[in-house]
């Protein structure tokens, strides 16, 4: 569909064999960021330490096939605003580090179980996109949330026929200044 995305990279052993993929995403266009290396709560908000070490793991990861050491975007797992990642002042610490993280303002809440329907995740997105202009929608890739691709082409048709601009996360959302 010509549309580019930001994929926020979970480098955990179940899918380590798709991590390959990453060097095909970013040729064709797409922009690859840092989202956790476990996605264990439990581990990576236990300090400020513990997450960056969940950091470094996640850029080694993924060094093979991307260029890790250069990513400067960031979504916490759960987003900024959740209890765990505020408890040691994440945010601020994340720019002070020089990386822009990333939340969102719609979510196609397919990830919540239930494994819903694609009619059901594009509803979901056009409910939360309300009268938004500007719009970071989250939808996840895994094996338990392969209807969101399966509702990926009426999501964008949507977006495009009601007047919507795709840009990457690095196109729209600047970097801190330090």
């Amino acid at each position: 569909a010509g549309v580019h995305g930001t994929f926020f990279v979970v480098a955990t052993g179940y899918n380590e064999k798709y991590l390959p993929l990453l060097t095909q995403a970013a040729a064709a266009g797409h922009q690859i960021a840092l989202h956790s290396a476990s996605h264990e709560y439990s581990d990576i908000y236990r300090s400020s330490a513990a997450y960056w070490k969940d950091i470094a793991l996640l850029k080694e990861r993924i060094a093979p096939y991307v260029d890790a050491e250069n990513i400067r975007y960031l979504r916490f797992p759960g987003g900024s605003t959740n209890t765990v990642s505020r408890r040691y002042g994440g945010k601020e610490e994340v720019t002070a580090k020089g990386y822009a993280y990333v939340d969102w303002n719609v979510c196609a809440e397919d990830a919540v179980g239930g494994k819903p329907s694609a009619g059901t995740i594009f509803r979901n997105i056009v409910r939360e996109t309300g009268e938004q202009t500007q719009c970071i929608v989250l939808m996840h890739d895994s094996a338990t949330t392969h209807t969101t691709a399966e509702a990926l082409p009426d999501i964008i048709q949507w977006y495009k026929d009601n007047g919507f601009a795709f840009l990457t996360v690095a196109q729209a959302v600047p970097l801190p200044t330090t």
